[in-house]
């Protein structure tokens, strides 16, 4: 045996004494037996940034498919393994996924024409508390929701990409109905074209009741043309600061999209005049009302467009992705999230060459940027430039090693723990979306509250085991040192971690040490 791994084991024997934790001693032992040897620590760094961190099922896939067939199952979206049933059965429980977003906007209406007549008075006070309740119970059903497919997904990779999306696409839950319309947005506008075409990812977004009204679109008319929408989805979601376009550019795609909006939703049929009817587009909630368009012919991007209806937003979407900079924009902040803090142009220039040739494919923009040297070089782990986890990162990663895949029956916590962290999901209250960077969460009062969710976690005081509602506290405290510990973690830690491990005085302290560390808070 080595020097190094005798000194590494006497250490945790004296460890493990403190505490009584004779599976210490046996874990190395049991996983020897079995014969499965550790991974290369190239293998497990490539795993960690692939998704959000490590458990036995993603662990088990790549040994099975190995890198490449991961890689490849993952952009196709063919990795089909279920969730776990009770986590299944909570979704399906969750109004903000289960019922239409059309049935709940018209339930909003005809609340909200309900507490107008009422009296003035304690009833009507009520009423109103009632329904913001309700919008709360809402978003925090599609909070739940998001979290915890990040946390059981079987695809990883697809899961930070529904992140990086929902982000990128932010919308903030509090303004007007959002809150109403989120679990549509991140289940039919973001979830299903994560990995498909960008273009498609756009126009989905586009046409989402929760972007058109974050970003005011739905009050864009003829005559009363509002540009909120317009800046915002060539500024932060295309082309970025700086890629040519001008405020003409802006103003001529707002008149694109001005009829753009979200169809009435308090019962009433709408009227069209026999020349604009045939000119209506409907899906869902989504509706082109052609009497509120302005058909005057556009130049845009130095096209010109000729006013025709909603035929104009797709010509004008399609020359936005068109464009260098869109693939050049989307490529680097891919390369940001995933990569480095500063991604190397090279690299950025490979992935926007893709998306350019590909048409915008995001799966093949993935895998230039997956399989490139820069991706690999990232893999070392003596390298320096580690990305720090965003506090998203950090809250799923730590669940998922934690549990390793035991169901909870309570995802509130992981709510409020990135509410502490200051990075709430549908939280971000401009349409820029959270940092991407690791210096934006690494300040001194964010790692005090990282180690004390680290500390929630480790010792199983969090809830996340007992019903929402239910009054019988059920516990939940996670033995970290596991097989899955012993094969992808501790035979890689630094020094400063192994010598911190040691001096925990009990087991709770031990997983509160491990989360917390560097070693587990940089990919």
């Amino acid at each position: 045996m080595q020097p190094q791994r005798i000194a590494l084991s006497k250490r945790l024997v004296i460890s493990r004494l403190r505490i009584g934790a004779c599976l210490v001693l046996l874990a190395p032992l049991i996983a020897s037996a079995r014969g499965t040897a550790p991974l290369k620590p190239d293998d497990i760094t490539w795993l960690r940034r692939d998704g959000f961190g490590l458990d036995t099922a993603a662990v088990t896939r790549y040994r099975d498919l190995g890198r490449n067939g991961l890689l490849d199952a993952q952009l196709a979206d063919h990795i089909n393994d279920s969730l776990p049933p009770p986590i299944a059965s909570l979704l399906d429980g969750y109004q903000a996924i289960a019922t239409p977003p059309q049935q709940l906007l018209m339930e909003l209406d005809a609340a909200q024409q309900h507490i107008k007549t009422m009296p003035d008075g304690p009833d009507q006070v009520a009423a109103k508390k009632n329904l913001q309740d309700m919008g709360n119970q809402l978003q925090q059903q599609a909070q739940q929701a998001e979290l915890l497919q990040a946390v059981y997904g079987p695809n990883q990779l697809k899961e930070q990409l529904v992140w990086f999306w929902l982000n990128h696409f932010s919308v903030y839950a509090p303004k007007g109905r959002v809150r109403w319309e989120l679990g549509d947005y991140t289940q039919n506008a973001i979830r299903p074209h994560a990995l498909g075409k960008f273009r498609d990812l756009v126009m989905a977004t586009l046409e989402s009741p929760a972007m058109l009204e974050f970003l005011d679109n739905n009050q864009n008319a003829k005559g009363h043309v509002n540009e909120n929408y317009a800046r915002e989805l060539m500024e932060l979601h295309t082309l970025g600061v700086g890629s040519g376009y001008s405020q003409q550019d802006v103003q001529q795609l707002a008149l694109i999209l001005s009829g753009v909006g979200i169809a009435p939703t308090n019962g009433k049929p709408e009227k069209f005049n026999p020349k604009m009817a045939p000119l209506v587009v409907r899906n869902g909630l989504f509706e082109f009302n052609p009497q509120r368009h302005d058909f005057s012919d556009k130049v845009f991007l130095g096209h010109t467009i000729k006013g025709s209806g909603f035929d104009e937003v797709t010509q004008a979407v399609d020359l936005i992705v068109q464009q260098p900079a869109c693939g050049e924009f989307i490529s680097r902040q891919l390369a940001e999230y995933f990569v480095s803090d500063n991604p190397p142009p090279a690299l950025v220039k490979k992935m926007a060459h893709t998306f350019q040739r590909s048409g915008g494919d995001i799966a093949k923009v993935m895998r230039t940027m997956i399989e490139s040297r820069e991706w690999v070089a990232g893999t070392d782990p003596k390298r320096h430039d580690a990305k720090f986890d965003d506090p998203m990162r950090f809250v799923v990663s730590s669940v998922r090693l934690a549990f390793d895949g035991k169901p909870i029956a309570n995802a509130l916590p992981l709510v409020y723990w990135l509410n502490q962290l200051d990075e709430p999901l549908f939280g971000r209250i401009t349409p820029d979306g959270w940092p991407l960077d690791g210096a934006s969460w690494s300040s001194s009062g964010q790692l005090t509250q990282r180690f004390d969710i680290a500390r929630a976690i480790g010792n199983g005081n969090n809830l996340l085991f007992t019903p929402a509602g239910s009054t019988a506290r059920a516990a939940g405290f996670p033995m970290l040192t596991t097989r899955l510990y012993y094969d992808t973690i501790e035979p890689y830690l630094s020094a400063a971690t192994h010598d911190a491990l040691a001096k925990a005085n009990s087991q709770q302290e031990w997983n509160s040490f491990l989360l917390a560390s560097p070693d587990l808070n940089y990919r």
